[in-house]
């Protein structure tokens, strides 16, 4: 209803807003959800019943990603057979062995974090099923090992020129903008201070024992309870009951997880290779990562098939079962993600990007002060729509259009701090995907990791509004980063003593 009078005005902002709001103040994310979607599309159809119902299940029906629901129930299936074969049991008694306290599952869970860091969601799913047993034995609370996996997932893969992040923002920069989208990309990195002040805080406060706010009673319910849920134990309790072989193997797990990561970067490269890439940079930036991550998911039960059919490490229909018995697992995660993504769709129809950008585009700013202001919007539109990569196809060209290539250091350190704003936004939304597959990943209830990460996130949030100033003035990274790491250090330091 293209002539509705609320589209690309103010009113676009309403739905998104209205579903954040109430996810915080009830607790409880879907209803939060969907009462956002019936205001949208009663703005949409101008409160007419029928033309807003019809327009709820078409906008559904067109901003359903497939491609994420098979590869999510793909995965379920996987993470149920590993831990029927008694893989993740047997990977949790190995690691009992070499991991000898919190400390150092912590420090593990994270550097498994950066490693994986060719996409997002598989990040969040396979750090999360890999690493769960390990954290569970030594204490550590759901909402901790969900913030750890947020933090390493979109903050290592928009620093990551080899992702699927990457060829989103190569994708979004204008052909007249003096650089290449690759060659931005990499320029950007040392510039992106959110992300890797993120990491940095993560290493930081895992080495040093460091909670505060809400993630302080999370830890002291799981240290001296052995409650690591806090809230809704009994949903997640039930989802992790099942048999498992007690002669299962170490690398009835391994060998998946191996398996799973190879065939996905090799299906990115040859899906790249496939557009006419020269080399794989060019391979990633072109590649088609959702088709990849289901293909790799698919050799991988293939896999599984092979290895523990003929062993009967489990039966044949006990592999069977497993593709309900994943589905079930994924069910909150695949029910949250319709939403969210039906949320962002009614949001576009009303034309949220047009009045953002009418509002952005026109603006007048110093130029110094530039990646700042961008920062701080970035961060707002990403968190009302829980979108990176729609903010970044949104603020990048306006950027771009800003500088043009006779500014091209102010368009670098702007389009960072796009970047880095898009994360951050990203992170603290409870509508965003990356943040539901890690509440799902760690087995960990939507809000509990939404509101602990939101009061850890303001640590990087305040070092980098100071370092993208000096950013602005500067045009030097190596100041901008280290003032925002001392900040950093010196804010964590005074939230430990204070938390001691």
């Amino acid at each position: 209803m293209e002539n509705s009078v609320f589209i690309g005005t103010a009113w676009s902002l309403l739905p998104p807003i209205i579903a954040i709001v109430l996810a915080f103040v009830t607790k409880e994310v879907y209803s939060a959800l969907f009462i956002g979607i019936i205001s949208g599309a009663l703005l949409y159809g101008q409160f007419n019943p029928w033309i807003s119902f019809e327009a709820i299940f078409t906008v559904m029906k067109d901003n359903i990603d497939l491609n994420i629901l098979i590869f999510l129930v793909m995965l379920g299936m996987i993470v149920k057979l590993m831990q029927k074969s008694g893989g993740s049991a047997a990977y949790g008694r190995w690691a009992s062995t070499k991991i000898k306290n919190k400390k150092m599952a912590l420090l593990a869970t994270t550097f498994l974090g950066i490693l994986i860091f060719v996409d997002d969601y598989f990040n969040c799913l396979t750090v999360g099923s890999v690493m769960r047993p390990v954290t569970d034995k030594y204490k550590v609370s759901r909402a901790k090992l969900a913030y750890i996996i947020d933090a390493t997932a979109a903050p290592v893969c928009i620093i990551a020129p080899i992702s699927s992040w990457a060829a989103a923002v190569n994708s979004y920069v204008p052909e007249d903008a003096g650089i290449n989208g690759l060659q931005l990309f990499i320029s950007t990195i040392p510039f992106n201070l959110y992300a890797l002040l993120t990491l940095f805080m993560v290493i930081y406060i895992s080495a040093r024992g460091i909670d505060f706010a809400s993630m302080k009673i999370h830890e002291t319910n799981a240290e001296t309870k052995g409650d690591l849920f806090t809230d809704h134990k009994d949903d997640f309790e039930a989802a992790d009951e099942v048999s498992e072989n007690p002669n299962g193997k170490v690398f009835d797990l391994i060998l998946p997880t191996i398996m799973l990561i190879t065939s996905a970067v090799g299906a990115m490269i040859y899906t790249g290779s496939m557009e006419g890439a020269a080399n794989i940079q060019e391979a990633f930036a072109n590649c088609d990562s959702e088709i990849s991550l289901i293909f790799a998911t698919f050799v991988t039960v293939l896999f599984l098939f092979i290895l523990y059919i003929p062993r009967k490490v489990v039966t044949f229909r006990e592999f069977m079962d497993s593709f309900v018995k994943g589905f079930q697992l994924m069910i909150p995660a695949i029910a949250i993600l319709t939403f969210a993504w039906t949320l962002k769709g009614v949001s576009q129809a009303l034309g949220i990007g047009d009045f953002v950008n009418s509002v952005v585009g026109h603006g007048t700013y110093g130029m110094n002060f530039v990646p700042v202001i961008m920062f701080i919007i970035a961060i707002f539109i990403a968190f009302s729509t829980g979108t990176s990569w729609g903010t970044f196809a949104i603020l990048v060209p306006i950027v771009t259009s800003i500088f043009g290539a006779e500014s091209l250091q102010m368009m670098i350190i702007s389009v960072s701090a796009v970047l880095a704003g898009s994360v951050c936004g990203d992170h603290i939304s409870p509508i965003s995907d990356t943040t539901i597959m890690s509440s799902a990943g760690a087995q960990c209830y939507h809000m509990n990791h939404v509101s602990t990460q939101m009061q850890y996130a303001i640590v990087p949030f305040i070092s980098c509004i100071i370092g993208y100033i000096i950013a602005g003035m500067t045009q030097n990274w190596i100041i901008s980063l280290s003032v925002g790491l001392i900040i950093t250090i010196v804010v964590l330091e005074v939230l430990r003593k204070k938390n001691a």
